[in-house]
């Protein structure tokens, strides 16, 4: 049964609308889920937030790259 109380809605965008409870639900499937990994023998490494996975590339010059 959906919960229409305004008061228990967060809202994202549009398409997205979420009640408090299911966003408890999936806190606790997280939770969980991360529980469960951790068990089976799994391991969570902290990542320093300056690390990308996306490595800068040099920039590519098209300058005069069209014969006129």
């Amino acid at each position: 049964m959906p919960d229409n109380n305004p008061s228990n809605r967060v809202e994202g965008d549009e398409n997205s609308i979420l009640t408090v409870n299911a966003k408890q639900r999936v806190r606790t499937q997280l939770e969980t889920d991360i529980e469960n990994f951790l068990a089976s023998g799994g391991s969570i490494e902290l990542v320093d937030s300056n690390v990308t996975a996306d490595p800068p590339t040099k920039p590519v010059s098209r300058y005069g790259g069209k014969q006129i």
